[in-house]
């Protein structure tokens, strides 16, 4: 059986500290999860229960998070888009991470196992 992951997305070319790309992909891990968790809790629960595997990646650019999403739609692999509040480093509405799942890991490899770790 294959197991469940979540991989959450951080964009590198924004410059943000390090406590700010800790907070964003605390925002994009809740909050995926708990799209999951509304949409199909046997899958949330199994995550939920074996670990809650999450693996951090790096993106580059606005456009490489667009081209995810456009994969994710075609797979129906739920995600959640972060977009910065702007209270402290960056201008309201910026796009800051990505969370993906969780779902199979496999699912999930097959469009970001290029991408290297934060």
């Amino acid at each position: 059986m294959d197991d469940y992951k979540q991989v959450i997305l951080i964009r590198t070319d924004l410059k943000m500290g390090v406590g700010k790309k800790c907070a964003q992909s605390c925002h994009a891990s809740v909050s995926a999860s708990d799209l999951v968790r509304r949409r199909n809790k046997i899958v949330w629960k199994f995550w939920l229960n074996s670990g809650q595997k999450k693996v951090v990646l790096k993106i580059n650019t606005i456009d490489g998070i667009k081209d995810i999403i456009i994969q994710l739609e075609r797979k129906k692999i739920n995600y959640f888009l972060v977009k910065d509040a702007g209270l402290t480093q960056l201008t309201p509405g910026t796009i800051t991470a990505l969370g993906i799942g969780p779902a199979l890991s496999s699912e999930i490899d097959e469009i970001t196992g290029d991408l290297k770790l934060l």
